[in-house]
């Protein structure tokens, strides 16, 4: 589970805006919640992740961030940037070549992997 981890530790940004790319704005526990219920539970992510990931999201002018008061609390909601619309299909075609280039690769008969 540690390894599998590390693979989505390196898709952060990109499964962020995706999210936000198909919801419009959100807030960052129901990033992670929304994460949690698409992945049934096999990717978990932490404040110490997503926060970080964000605020640099935002300083890099890809997102951009709206306060609304909910039940007495403000509340940061992140939403795309016009430059966060253009990064996410551009990683988006990034992250589909490389999964279609990693199929091809374990799907090879030409692989032969010594241990």
């Amino acid at each position: 589970m540690k390894k599998q981890q590390q693979l989505y530790k390196g898709s952060l940004n990109t499964i962020i805006m995706k999210l936000l790319e198909q919801n419009g704005k959100m807030y960052g526990y129901e990033i992670t919640q929304k994460v949690k219920e698409i992945t049934q539970g096999e990717m978990n992510i932490t404040e110490g992740a997503l926060y970080p990931a964000l605020h640099k999201m935002e300083a890099d002018g890809f997102l951009d961030v709206e306060m609304d008061r909910v039940d007495g609390r403000v509340r940061k909601y992140y939403k795309l940037t016009e430059n966060g619309v253009k990064e996410t299909v551009s990683r988006m075609e990034e992250l589909e070549n490389f999964i279609r280039n990693m199929q091809n690769i374990v799907t090879s008969p030409h692989l032969k992997l010594d241990y």
